[in-house]
């Protein structure tokens, strides 16, 4: 099938559901609410321009290359996340209406003489939809504050079958899915490099997405990512979203910058005396796209089944063979926990285990953080981001 073919049926029934989605909740939260023509009105317009700036939220900083213009995409972004929330809260007060009007059917066929009140049920379904509104607009207002608030620090031991003593409490800290672009830039950059050295970690890994764009575009926001500093240095793997922002270019880029790039291959980690082996492959979804790809056998063929190993991949996707190959902890990213509630219950279901925290299967451990940016809406809901300090510890 065609690219542009699985794009359209995509996006089709993504923009009607998005449409019905606006016309409904101008319908329920305007129109039911208020007889002012002028607030009908401005709520038309409302709904109007929100439903076209959601369109055309991530294109706006591009064909208007600007500060103001990349305020009002996140605007737009935001929007997005909003209109979940309302059409979650709006539905969800419609279904408790709809069982409150039947259970009054019910005793009106019961109990003849019992008043009936249209007034005090239009009443209600108006104070009902106000209180959607708010709930709406108060969950998405507190993920917006968590999206751009610094992520946490969180410790997590790990114990690393086959990891020398003279290595027990090391510290791997993982960055990953920070998707700089056009809402994510220097600024937040800076604050994460700042919090990460504050660690004093012995050894930096970033996971994968680390970009929604060109190096041209974002290589001034990136750049700030030389700065990081740890005992046995900076390494990175690749993302899908990287490779869509091409991967070869910013794999060049952050070289240049220091960082190691491990593509399909390992280092030791450590000195003679005391050692384990830290090795990388590229997206797992990377072959999708017409690029080298996620090579399991090239990445581990340096690593001793006798020797401590860690494999850094992108998606916790193939765990399962990293885990009868007998490597020790694998870390990833990609499903940011499901980001945004319900998303996080969502990823549960597809994930499981390995939708965000640590998980055994047989005698391999992974870890799956839940990213420290977002991408989307600019929320986080019920998935906080997270910096990952995971202190390898004997088995």
């Amino acid at each position: 099938m065609p690219r542009w073919v699985s794009l359209l049926l995509f996006f089709v029934p993504v923009l009607a559901v998005l449409a019905v989605g606006h016309v409904y909740l101008y319908r329920r939260l305007v129109r039911d609410v208020t007889q002012r023509h002028r607030l009908r009105r401005a709520g038309q317009v409302l709904f109007a321009v929100g439903f076209a700036g959601a369109l055309g939220a991530r294109a706006i900083g591009s064909v208007l290359p600007s500060e103001t213009a990349r305020r009002l995409g996140i605007v737009f972004l935001a929007w997005i996340g909003l209109v979940l929330y309302l059409l979650m809260f709006t539905l969800a007060v419609d279904l408790l209406r709809a069982a409150v009007a039947w259970r009054a059917r019910r005793t009106e066929r019961t109990e003849p003489d019992a008043p009936a009140s249209p007034e005090r049920r239009a009443l209600l379904g108006q104070g009902l939809a106000v209180s959607a509104g708010l709930a709406g607009a108060s969950v998405s207002s507190y993920g917006n504050w968590r999206a751009f608030h610094p992520p946490d620090v969180r410790d997590i031991p790990v114990r690393l079958p086959n990891l020398p003593r003279a290595l027990e409490g090391l510290t791997l800290v993982q960055l990953t899915d920070i998707h700089i672009g056009g809402v994510i830039q220097r600024r937040f950059i800076d604050e994460l490099v700042s919090r990460t050295n504050a660690l004093k970690p012995d050894l930096i890994a970033i996971t994968g997405d680390l970009v929604d764009g060109s190096v041209d575009a974002l290589g001034t926001f990136a750049g700030g990512l030389g700065k990081l500093s740890a005992r046995y240095g900076t390494f990175f793997v690749t993302g899908n979203h990287d490779y869509y922002s091409g991967a070869n270019a910013w794999v060049a880029f952050l070289e240049g910058l220091g960082i190691q790039v491990l593509r399909n291959r390992s280092v030791s980690i450590g000195d003679a005396g005391a050692s384990f082996q830290l090795a990388g492959v590229d997206d797992w979804s990377a072959h999708r796209m017409g690029e080298r790809g996620y090579d399991l056998d090239a990445a581990l063929r340096d690593v001793r089944p006798d020797q401590a190993s860690v494999l850094l991949a992108h998606q916790p996707s193939n765990f399962d063979e990293v885990a009868r190959r007998g490597v020790g902890l694998q870390v990833s990213g990609h499903t940011h926990g499901g980001q945004m509630f319900p998303g996080n219950l969502v990823g549960d279901l597809i994930w499981g285990d390995r939708n965000a925290g640590l998980s055994r299967t047989n005698d391999s451990l992974i870890y799956v953080s839940r990213g420290c940016g977002f991408v989307g809406p600019p929320m986080r809901v019920g998935a906080p981001p997270e910096i990952a300090r995971l202190v390898l510890l004997p088995a």
